[in-house]
């Protein structure tokens, strides 16, 4: 099987078999995505929306944020990983980003990483979900789906090498999709400790189907 045939047989599966796909993480506009992707950091969607609602309501938008200091902050995320480090981040990128981008999000994933907590990651997220853009944001899931199924050759070792890879391949349109589409298949189907191979749609085109004993 070539990559090209491959690519086409597992796009093609999900656009026939998951026609809506995604983020899970719950947002009404773009200053409470870029929270909840900043929050969503080693943490899972879950949890996340279990602590937006609150921490939200208190700073509904960057203006109110860039108000207070991390001690403000730490109380509405403390349940999330590394609550210290992103409640200092969340102030400082609030303030950031009132005062040099009068509190809008930034398109460009140049300016988005400038932001404190802010990623090439979670850019590429900001940048999929909110601006259809052809980036693709690679989190654990889609590093493991990806490098198992052959989508990513076996020598990408980092998300980077992964992330362009994938976007070397699939059309620029499917690409914001693409992100949820692997996302999701690894959180419910290609699971770190446990594939669901068995009932994998994508197993056809699968370069390795793993077995794990026990």
């Amino acid at each position: 099987m070539t990559l090209k045939e491959r690519y086409e047989g597992i796009l093609s599966w999900f656009a026939a078999n998951v026609p809506v796909a995604e983020t899970e993480l719950r947002y009404e506009n773009p200053w409470q995505l870029l929270v909840a992707v900043v929050l969503s950091a080693q943490c899972t969607d879950k949890r996340v929306n279990l602590t937006t609602p609150a921490l939200l309501e208190r700073f509904p938008t960057p203006a109110a944020m860039a108000q207070a200091d991390a001690d403000d902050i730490y109380p509405y995320i403390r349940s999330i990983s590394y609550p210290n480090n992103k409640a200092k981040n969340l102030a400082a990128l609030a303030r950031k980003l009132t005062e040099e981008h009068n509190g809008i999000i930034p398109a460009e994933r140049d300016e988005l990483v400038k932001l404190p907590g802010v990623g090439r990651k979670t850019a590429n997220v900001i940048g999929a979900v909110l601006f259809d853009k052809p980036v693709m944001a690679v989190d654990t899931h889609v590093f493991r789906v990806s490098r198992r199924t052959g989508l990513a050759p076996q020598d990408a070792k980092t998300p980077l090498a992964v992330e362009l890879a994938l976007t070397a391949n699939i059309p620029p349109e499917l690409v914001p999709k693409a992100h949820h589409w692997l996302i999701l298949h690894g959180r419910y189907v290609c699971t770190a400790r446990r594939p669901h191979c068995e009932s994998c749609g994508i197993a056809p085109w699968c370069k390795k189907i793993i077995t794990f004993a026990g």
